[in-house]
C-alpha cells in the first residue's frame, strides 16, 4: 500500500496514512480531545484507521494504553508501524477484525469515528478502500453495532465516545437504550450561526444520570480560520470537558 505521513496536535504526533483510502482529519483529533481518559486507564479505539485518535489520546494522557481494531487489514499494517513512529511501544497494540463480532476484554473507555454513510445509499466508491472507509460496502452495518460494539467491550461504568454527523443523533441516542445513561451531546458548529454538521456523543456504561446538551464549539473563525478554542484542541492537544 502506498502511504503518505501527516503530523497531527503540532507534530507531536506521526501518521503513516494510506494515499488512497482512510484519511485522518480533524474529527479524529476532536474525537480524541473528547475522550475522557486519564491515568493508567485502557482505550479501545473501534475502527481506528491507522490509529490517528488513539495516538492522539496517548499522548494527551501519559500512562494510558491503546487497543485499536479495523476491518483493513492494510490500514492496521501502517497503525502498527505508527508504533514506532511514535515511540508507544508497550503503550499501543492493533488487531484486525470485525467490530461486530470483537470482544476482546473490557476497557476503561471505547472511542469510534464510524462510516457516516450508510451503506447501500449511495454510489460507491470506485476506490474499495475508500469505500470501507466511508461506509462497509455491500455491509448491512448501522450505528447500533458500534455503540452495542462498545456496550461489550466496555467495563461497567466506562466511557463510550463517538463522533458522527449531527442528523445522527436520534439513531446514536436510540441505540444506546437501557445500556448507557449520562449522555453529553457536543456539537461541532463550523462557524457562529450555522447548523452543527458534526456531533460528539459520550455516555457511560449501565449509568442512570440524566442527558446533558453541552454549549458546543465553534470550529472556524470567518475567514476560515480556526477559532482560538478549536486551536487550543487541535494543535495544543487540550481536552474538551
Amino acid at each position: 500500500m502506498n502511504s503518505e505521513e501527516i503530523h497531527v496536535l503540532d507534530h507531536r504526533v506521526r501518521l503513516l496514512q494510506p494515499t488512497d483510502g482512510f484519511r485522518t482529519s480533524l474529527d479524529s483529533v476532536m474525537l480524541a480531545a473528547a475522550c475522557p481518559a486519564q491515568g493508567s486507564e485502557t482505550l479501545l479505539d473501534l475502527g481506528c484507521g491507522v490509529g490517528g485518535a488513539g495516538f492522539c489520546v496517548l499522548v494527551r494522557v501519559p500512562g494510558t494504553h491503546l487497543t485499536g481494531a479495523d476491518i483493513q487489514p492494510d490500514h492496521i499494517d501502517l497503525a502498527v508501524q505508527n508504533i514506532a513512529l511514535n515511540n508507544m511501544e508497550g503503550r499501543a497494540a492493533f488487531v484486525t477484525g470485525d467490530i461486530r463480532s470483537l470482544n476482546i476484554k473490557e476497557f476503561n473507555h471505547v472511542i469510534c469515528n464510524p462510516p457516516y454513510l450508510d451503506a447501500g445509499t449511495h454510489t460507491p466508491s470506485p476506490s474499495a478502500p475508500k469505500a470501507t472507509a466511508l461506509y462497509h460496502a455491500d455491509e448491512d452495518i448501522s450505528v447500533k453495532d458500534w455503540v452495542d460494539a462498545g456496550f461489550r467491550n466496555l467495563k461497567n461504568g466506562g466511557s463510550f465516545t463517538i463522533i458522527h454527523r449531527a442528523d445522527h443523533t436520534d439513531k446514536i441516542i436510540q441505540s444506546f437504550g437501557k445500556k448507557f445513561g449520562a449522555v453529553e451531546v457536543i456539537p461541532l458548529w463550523p462557524r457562529t450561526g450555522e447548523t452543527a454538521k458534526r456531533v460528539i456523543i459520550r455516555a457511560l456504561k449501565n449509568r442512570k444520570t440524566p442527558a446533558k446538551i453541552h454549549a458546543g464549539l465553534v470550529l472556524h473563525n470567518i475567514d476560515g480560520s480556526y477559532t482560538e478554542a478549536a486551536d487550543k484542541i487541535l494543535r495544543g492537544g487540550e481536552a474538551i470537558d
